[in-house]
């Protein structure tokens, strides 16, 4: 495999600083979470939505504003429960009787970091009225198309795990479009006491914006630009094959634990995010082992699971890591 750099070495680490400097930002304002800094930094450069799932408290709203306001974009936050409409989300048309006509009234997903807290309390109807904006970054109002902001457009969700109660699974077609999933777990000791420390403290805990939006599209269009290799994209699809012939490579009892595979999104979601933290790690060419980093974020909410596998206690990320271990690396 060549490792062949289109990229110049000062625009690898132009870019690189540039990542920092975002992800430096978002740890202003969170304490601990490192790999959530690090996957929000490269789903924003990567241009794809992220989904966080974990308890309440662990600073997923905080993340993401702070993501929002160092790139100088705008924000919008819904609270998502059962009774949520999706007209709540995309908007609705009103009856104006001082003109004798209907007006439009855009809904919070016109921001360029829309935030859906607690995703999986609100009904799959809801759900599903996020699915053209992610995909076709637009909504339909009345008949009406509307565009939404072209040069940020990035979805963030929260999910709580799907054993509490109250939560509805989010639909393979609505997971899909997550480029990753990440999982955030409570802080470690010294971490909560600098939580609490920040706190304390009276200025603000967010700062300000480190990069423009121009920025960030350039950042963008240096990723696209980031040399992958064929044998690199064969790695990725036979990855992608493996979650949907599972008994090729797994031993006949842990193959019943998965229902279906990936979808070709989640090859381009590799593709994307690999390129993306190739640059934060300093290089203008993708390498296996950027694979094998972001390998549980692009399918532990893509790969379904069986009934047995749940009652068994047998966890996504487990059969990710055994499939893993049996493709060949390039």
């Amino acid at each position: 495999m060549a490792n062949i750099q289109t990229l110049s070495q000062d625009e690898v680490i132009q870019a690189r600083d540039m990542m920092k400097l975002v992800e430096n930002e978002i740890a202003k304002a969170v304490i601990g979470q490192r790999h959530l800094k690090a996957a929000l930094t490269c789903a924003l450069v990567a241009d794809g939505h992220v989904l966080v799932e974990s308890v309440p408290g662990l600073a997923k709203t905080t993340a993401a504003k702070a993501l929002s306001m160092a790139c100088e974009g705008t924000f919008s936050r819904i609270q998502c429960t059962p009774d949520l409409m999706p007209a709540d989300i995309t908007g609705t048309q009103i009856y104006n009787s001082g003109t004798g006509s209907f007006e439009t009234i855009k809904g919070p997903v016109f921001a360029n970091f829309v935030l859906l807290d607690e995703i999986n309390r609100s009904s799959a109807k809801t759900q599903s009225a996020m699915l053209e904006a992610m995909e076709e970054r637009q909504v339909t109002i009345a008949n009406e198309t509307y565009r939404l902001p072209s040069d940020i457009f990035t979805v963030i969700a929260t999910q709580n795990p799907l054993e509490q109660e109250g939560t509805y699974p989010l639909s393979e077609a609505q997971t899909d479009r997550f480029m990753i999933m990440v999982r955030i777990t409570y802080p470690s000791l010294e971490e909560e006491i600098s939580i609490m420390s920040l706190k304390e403290q009276a200025s603000s805990q967010f700062g300000g914006a480190v990069i423009s939006k121009q920025e960030v599209g350039w950042l963008r269009m240096k990723a696209q630009e980031v040399y992958c290799d064929r044998a690199i994209l064969k790695y990725i699809a036979t990855i992608a094959h493996a979650t949907r012939h599972v008994e090729e490579y797994l031993d006949e009892e842990t193959a019943r634990y998965v229902r279906f595979g990936v979808s070709p999104r989640a090859s381009i979601a590799f593709m994307k995010m690999a390129k993306a933290t190739a640059l934060r790690k300093s290089r203008g060419y993708v390498v296996p082992e950027d694979i094998k980093d972001i390998a549980r974020m692009i399918l532990r909410h893509r790969i379904g699971l069986s009934y047995s596998a749940r009652a068994n206690g047998v966890q996504v990320d487990q059969i990710i890591d055994q499939l893993m271990s049996k493709v060949p690396t390039p």
